[in-house]
């Protein structure tokens, strides 16, 4: 006799083939493509669109989710609480960690951590600590930990990373000099490039990602990798500094949107 198992979820009568992103299109967009040429899809000087959600992760004492395309990151902060150090120390410490998720990039990633995850955490700590005022917090530790969801280049994690490390370290309640916003450049050509994907990285001649505090006018770190000349490197920090303005007007708001609800 057969019986109807009620502890098992039936699937839906119909199905449906997934449907996956032809990655193929985005290679062709540039396959023809010659320098000189125009940028595909955006200006030179556009950014992606962004979307930030703090408080994202109730069990966190502040977290934050950012999104521009292609990149998608999750950052959760516990702290302050006690550090394990035996040592008095007059400031906190600020520890950062990075972790690709396996289906993040197009070549599946092992769930352990490489030298890849340690460059990003690196980065994203010098970007940050500048504006957290650790001086507070004498024998404590905050804990930054950030989880990359799809990855579409390093220096777009780099930019997005700090971004949402800087919105949680707020959603926490860590007092700070100002918001860290960061932005990313490449030479292309004889244009600057704002916000490159991975596939137009690969074009470009050098890389630039700018950290700054745009409240206060201040630059918190900066990273530089390919061939590029002092000149290039001042019109590009010059161009992420305007950009970071306008994504610091987007993140204020998403966190004063944030605050109101709660």
């Amino acid at each position: 006799m057969a019986t109807f198992d009620r502890r098992r979820i039936n699937g839906p009568e119909d199905s449906y083939p997934p449907v996956f992103d032809d990655e193929l299109d985005a290679v062709d967009a540039y396959a023809l493509w010659k320098i000189g040429e125009p940028r595909q899809g955006r200006a030179a000087g556009d950014v992606r669109p962004i979307f930030v959600k703090p408080g994202l992760i109730n069990q966190a004492n502040g977290s934050a989710y950012v999104e521009t395309e292609k990149t998608k990151l999750v950052c959760a902060v516990y702290g302050p609480r006690q550090s394990k150090n035996t040592v008095y120390s007059d400031r906190g410490r600020l520890n950062v960690e990075v972790k690709f998720a396996p289906f993040s990039c197009a070549k599946r990633r092992a769930p352990i951590r490489d030298a890849e995850d340690r460059s990003v955490a690196v980065q994203i700590h010098q970007a940050i600590l500048p504006s957290v005022r650790l001086e507070l917090l004498p024998k404590s530790t905050v804990d930054v930990f950030i989880t990359i969801i799809e990855n579409d280049g390093l220096e777009s994690c780099y930019a997005s990373g700090a971004v949402a490390a800087s919105a949680a370290l707020a959603d926490a309640g860590i007092e700070m000099l100002g918001l860290v916003m960061s932005c990313s450049s490449s030479i292309v050509g004889k244009e600057i490039w704002l916000d490159p994907t991975d596939r137009e990285v690969g074009l470009a001649k050098g890389s630039l990602v700018l950290a700054c505090m745009p409240a206060l006018g201040s630059v918190t770190s900066v990273w530089q990798s390919g061939d590029m000349t002092p000149v290039e490197a001042m019109e590009c920090m010059e161009a992420c500094q305007e950009r970071c303005t306008d994504i610091h007007a987007l993140v204020s708001e998403a966190l004063l949107a944030n605050a109101r609800l709660s």
